[in-house]
């Protein structure tokens, strides 16, 4: 039987799953635009491919490392779901 408390547990961890695979994606794109800021400001060169570059290569980079580990959990998560549907359910 669906609870009030079951469905907001089902979207407690799917959302905190969500969280942790962005996580994963963003904040190392983010430490490496802080990196090339701090460069920017230092040297005083202001090149808007030089911010937006290495930030894309950085996610990229991220995203076929992590990618196959990414796509394990939300595919985990998923069949987890269906194997528990019939439980929700009924």
């Amino acid at each position: 039987m669906m609870t009030i408390d079951l469905a907001s547990d089902i979207v407690s961890r799917g959302i905190y799953l969500i969280l942790i695979i962005c996580a994963v994606a963003i904040i190392p794109s983010l430490l490496v635009g802080l990196c090339v800021s701090i460069f920017q400001a230092a040297t005083q060169i202001n090149e808007q491919t030089l911010s937006f570059l290495p930030r894309l290569v950085m996610t990229l980079v991220v995203l076929i490392f992590g990618g196959k580990w990414m796509w394990l959990k939300l595919t985990d998560f998923t069949v987890d779901m269906f194997h528990q549907a019939a439980g929700y359910i009924g």
